[in-house]
């Protein structure tokens, strides 16, 4: 099968599995723009960066935060809405606390970033300590709450906080040598200051959740003895695809059409960036080897903002159901394509966009001859 990349984008496809066990052919057309400053509108960067072919972390898979995923989920049902970045003092004077905050559409996030700190735990008590001050601090939820408490002599007694098994600052057991001086969470809610290492507190990032912790992991579906004896490969019949959301709840959203108005508060060093996101129609056209042709409007359904590279990513998705096997595709066209370029092809011809295009007629026997 052929891909076309008719944009100025990164393009490709994979293949996907539907819950049935149908398989699907998977386009995804990935933009990178540079994050405008004020009073700029996004433009597309000439250096466009990759398609995701697995997921990466930020450490030691599964035990590290994911910090960017497949670029090849099936399908979402909606856009999520990604930051990949750090929170910056205002003015650039250090200070102990700094507000953050994303907002694109009707998605809305804030939460305080601290800088380093740690408990203090005595025997009949456990407190916060104090931040130190920080200029900049990268967010991600290895430093947001959770962790794993696996300090108690009886492994049977060890505890993983499941939203966020890669955070800092939980412990279920509060044994002043288990607790005292052991690192703190450095992200929390507005108004929900964390207090104590055994309480539980909703981890703040704005990057991806890692598709073993809960929630999302909820959704996955049922992988027991039944599913390998009757069901496996495919997937188990309590499958969710909101399984393939990688954004918290709060930051998905319906598709991007454009247009979207974009603040970002203390998540660059000039404090506040607005600005609205680009308006981009991205047709897909699937060309079978028997029957006509299939048009598709493919979906904004993944953003990511990485202002410390002063750039973000959206991804456009289709796919389309097979009835055996994606051989049965001869080419895919992702972008738009000439009023020229569609003639050329419905008459059977090669279409050319410049002269240089065209290749040089091959010399006869004759004319490569000498006398």
């Amino acid at each position: 099968m052929e891909l076309i990349n008719a944009t100025r984008m990164q393009a490709g496809y994979s293949m996907g599995l539907e819950p049935s066990g149908r398989e699907l052919l998977v386009v995804a057309v990935k933009g990178t723009y540079h994050l405008p400053l004020a009073g700029e509108r996004p433009r597309l960067l000439e250096q466009q960066v990759p398609l995701v072919m697995a997921d990466t972390f930020s450490g030691e898979p599964g035990l590290s935060a994911p910090i960017y995923e497949t670029d090849f989920a099936p399908k979402k049902h909606r856009c999520d809405v990604l930051l990949l970045g750090s929170a910056y003092a205002p003015g650039g004077d250090p200070c102990p606390r700094v507000g953050v905050g994303m907002k694109v559409g009707n998605v809305q996030k804030r939460f305080v970033v601290t800088g380093p700190r740690v408990w203090k735990s005595t025997a009949v008590t456990v407190r916060p300590g104090e931040p130190q001050p920080f200029v900049s601090q990268p967010i991600s939820y290895d430093i947001a709450f959770g962790g794993v408490d696996n300090h108690h002599e009886n492994e049977a007694k060890h505890a993983a906080f499941i939203a966020n098994p890669v955070g800092l600052g939980f412990h279920q057991h509060l044994k002043s040598q288990w607790v005292d001086a052991a690192p703190m969470p450095r992200t929390e809610q507005f108004n929900v200051p964390i207090t104590l290492p055994h309480k539980h507190y909703v981890p703040q990032a704005f990057g991806p959740v890692g598709r073993g912790w809960h929630p999302r992991s909820t959704y996955g579906g049922t992988y027991d003895q039944h599913w390998l004896d009757e069901i496996f490969p495919f997937l188990p019949p309590d499958f969710n695809e909101l399984y393939y959301q990688s954004a918290p709840a709060e930051q998905q959203t319906a598709y991007l059409q454009g247009g979207e108005e974009v603040i970002l508060i203390n998540l660059t060093p000039n404090g506040r960036v607005q600005f609205n996101l680009p308006h981009t129609h991205m047709p897909v056209y699937f060309f079978p080897r028997k029957g006509p042709l299939i048009e598709q409007h493919a979906n904004a359904d993944t953003l990511v903002f990485e202002p410390d590279q002063q750039r973000f990513t959206i991804t456009w998705r289709t796919h389309l159901p097979l009835k055996r096997n994606m051989f049965e595709i001869a080419q895919v066209v992702a972008g738009k394509r000439s009023k020229a370029w569609w003639r050329a092809r419905q008459s059977g011809k090669t279409y050319y966009s410049s002269l240089d295009q065209v290749p040089a007629p091959k010399k006869t026997r004759h004319e490569g001859s000498t006398p």
